[in-house]
């Protein structure tokens, strides 16, 4: 079987061979992977048209109690400057993104336990009285499914939990002995069970990671059915054990990004902040590859230097104005349009 044999395959909705996939990640000619954007683009097309939605972004606090590898706000990074936002500055920052335009707000921190349950719940129901017609976001950690149920209860929409790796050893490399792979697979079968949208991921080229691992993942995406998944470039960060490994490549997210598209036809693809780092037009190019979601920045202009996961982060300067006027120029170049809606999961829209 070919490669185009492959995407064709994919596109009408038949899941391959592992050896397929293998041969798919591993050995695209130009031709074969300009093939499988046009592929991936055709798909969203039929799902989403030329549409691209946005989500406003307010990174709240970058203190974490895990001791990932990888990340920049790792506990142990004694050089993170780190910062919170009071509920004042949070609502502040989700107003400003409604008057500009912004219908979902992402609200993502690091595993931070000064914010309490009885907190986050008043902060995700203040921010849904003030726009009901807004979805509120939630990427905040591994939490217990009733804590999860209550920010639900108080209006929460959508949840964010990479899984990072579906891989148990792999995992482990990845993370401190206190965190495992199935408790964090655990956690998104609860969300989705109470009725989130969810979203999963990974990173690409991750320390460790081998094509096995990205096809296991595909399998647990598969499997999971989530609402979205958001991949990008792993980029080291100078204060972790990874500071010297090699980033994630453009062309393997590219092309992640495309076979997740064909996989999962319906699915919400952010083209992230992580892709637009590794390469000028990095955020365009996953969205001609299947992408349909951009994420800019909400946050205060003087805390987005201070949440840094990875090193050479893009718009740390940027007022919000800013990243969401120059998104929608961006967009509109290369011929799709940023629309003002909350940009549900295919399957809730009419919910």
């Amino acid at each position: 079987m070919t490669n185009k044999e492959r995407i064709q395959l994919l596109a009408k909705g038949q899941m391959l061979e592992d050896d397929d996939f293998r041969a798919l990640l591993t050995s695209l000619t130009k031709e074969e992977e300009q093939f499988l954007y046009q592929e991936a683009d055709r798909v969203r097309r039929q799902h989403y048209g030329n549409t691209v939605y946005l989500r406003g972004l307010i990174e709240f606090s970058n203190f974490c109690r895990n001791d990932c590898l990888y990340c920049g706000l790792r506990r142990s990074n004694k050089n993170c400057d780190r910062y919170r936002l009071t509920r004042e500055q949070i609502l502040r920052c989700a107003d400003d993104g409604y008057n500009l335009g912004f219908r979902t707000i992402v609200l993502q921190s690091g595993e931070d336990p000064y914010y309490t349950d009885k907190m986050i719940c008043d902060i995700v129901s203040s921010i849904k009285k003030q726009h009901p017609d807004c979805a509120v976001t939630l990427s905040i950690g591994e939490k217990e499914k009733a804590s999860y149920q209550a920010y639900f209860e108080a209006g929460a929409d959508r949840y964010l939990l990479r899984h990072e790796t579906a891989n148990p050893e792999h995992y482990g490399k990845l993370h401190p002995a206190e965190l495992s792979c199935e408790h964090r697979k655990q956690c998104l079968r609860d969300l989705k069970e109470i009725g989130y949208q969810i979203g999963c991921g990974i990173m690409v080229g991750a320390p460790y990671q081998t094509v096995e691992h990205v096809i296991e993942d595909l399998h647990f995406m598969k499997e999971l059915q989530p609402h979205m998944v958001g991949i990008g470039p792993f980029i080291p960060h100078q204060d972790t054990p990874f500071r010297d490994r090699p980033a994630g490549t453009l062309e393997d997210t590219l092309h992640l990004l495309s076979v997740i598209r064909l996989m999962l036809p319906s699915v919400l693809l952010p083209a992230t902040t992580a892709l637009g780092t590794i390469h000028p037009m990095g955020r365009e190019m996953g969205i001609k590859a299947g992408a349909n979601v951009v994420m800019p920045n909400l946050s205060p202009q003087d805390v987005r230097g201070k949440y840094l996961l990875y090193d050479g982060k893009i718009c740390t300067g940027d007022e919000a104005a800013e990243c969401r006027s120059c998104m929608e120029r961006r967009m509109e170049a290369i011929g799709y349009q940023v629309v003002q809606s909350r940009g549900d999961h295919a399957s809730f829209q009419n919910v």
